[in-house]
């Protein structure tokens, strides 16, 4: 997006009069720019580390709609969720891909198929595109040869889609820069500046880029906002906000293709928990995922994979796919991710709400939860 001297050229006009001063840049921060840009105010994004280095490349690559959400009762979520992600594929065509699912059903599943049939049905109405159909034992081992045979009773298609989070956060900065908006890493936020109210009328920044000495600068807006998603609670503690995040982990397993050979992705309930898991091609690789457990470790941009999970996860996939004869030695690697959510206490981390919530701290506006396929949405709310 620019050289050396761009950089700097950037940093030394950040004393001008801004509108808005975002803090983050994964997906959030980068749709907020976005869009506060589009509708004519003099923005600013500010990064600690390098964009998406945090969740936004961390994901599990999906654009979707959150079917598993309507088992929770969480209708409006899924709602916007189909409608953004059908807009982003017809937006952002090439970067955001269909991808078909197959939904497998096996023997002693929690949930039997005719409550798939029906959820299937409303996911597709609320996205006004029939896309589902059910299969038979044998058209699902044809979709689907490495799939397991023992207890299939069938499955059902249908369809979301996929992305490269990192490529999709880096696309939407870009549009924001050619149309005005100004954005910039290793650039972290280390106070807040305050008036005699205490209300935050600006941010002091600290230049972390390992080519220039050390600098510092105070910044003045009238609005700042905290789009730093698992983080956010660390700044809101600086103008005497309470923690009220949730910090969940979500893993994922890396093989060859070769060893998982899949066109589509698979979905089904893992044996130990019932919990649904799935497997699904990306960048010549099989990706296996997720977890959903609480963030025991200190909060970092890199955040590692826990035996448990590991093991969690290739169960899964040695129960879906039990002719490829896995081994621990076939794994490219590992990834993970921290979502943030509303912390209400629940015992299974799974059914903690992934809407997107705001909170105002003495003039810090902070937004944070939802998802990735949501973002422009969450911006939208930010910016009213």
């Amino acid at each position: 997006m620019w050289n050396h001297n761009q950089r700097n050229q950037i940093w030394n006009a950040l004393d001008k009069p801004w509108d808005i001063i975002i803090i983050g840049g994964g997906i959030t921060g980068a749709g907020i720019l976005h869009e506060a840009t589009n509708a004519g105010y003099r923005s600013l994004l500010l990064e600690a580390h390098d964009f998406s280095s945090g969740t936004s490349s961390r994901s599990s690559k999906m654009v979707h709609g959150g079917f598993r959400y309507l088992a929770h009762g969480q209708i409006k979520l899924v709602r916007q969720s189909v409608s953004e992600r059908e807009r982003l594929m017809k937006e952002a065509r090439g970067l955001v891909n269909p991808l078909g699912f197959l939904l497998a059903n096996f023997k002693g599943d929690a949930i039997p198929s005719w409550m798939f049939a029906s959820g299937l049905i409303f996911y597709d109405l609320l996205a006004l595109k029939w896309g589902h159909r059910h299969y038979d034992t044998y058209d699902m081992h044809d979709l689907c040869p490495p799939l397991r045979q023992d207890g299939l009773i069938g499955g059902f298609r249908y369809f979301d889609a996929q992305t490269d989070d990192s490529r999709l956060v880096l696309r939407v900065i870009d549009e924001a820069i050619q149309k005005g908006g100004t954005a910039l890493n290793y650039a972290k936020v280390i106070q807040f500046l305050t008036r005699r109210s205490k209300k935050v009328c600006g941010v002091v920044v600290k230049d972390e880029s390992p080519d220039v000495k050390e600098r510092s600068l105070e910044i003045e807006a009238p609005v700042v906002i905290n789009a730093t998603g698992a983080w956010a609670d660390e700044l809101r503690s600086q103008v005497a906000g309470r923690p009220r995040l949730r910090k969940l982990r979500g893993s994922h397993l890396v093989f060859p293709q070769q060893r998982i050979p899949i066109n589509r992705a698979v979905s089904f309930a893992h044996p130990f928990d019932q919990r649904f898991v799935f497997a699904f091609p990306w960048e010549g690789t099989t990706l296996v995922g997720t977890t959903d457990v609480d963030l025991e470790k200190p909060l970092s941009t890199d955040i590692t994979i826990s035996q448990t999970e590991a093991e969690y996860l290739f169960e899964a996939a040695q129960y879906a796919f039990p002719e490829l004869h896995l081994d621990y030695k076939d794994l490219i690697s590992t990834f993970s991710g921290v979502r943030p959510v509303v912390n209400t206490g629940k015992s299974d981390p799974s059914k903690e709400s992934r809407e997107h919530v705001f909170w105002r701290d003495n003039g810090l506006l902070t937004v944070t939860g939802g998802k990735l396929t949501t973002f422009r949405l969450m911006a939208h709310d930010a910016l009213r």
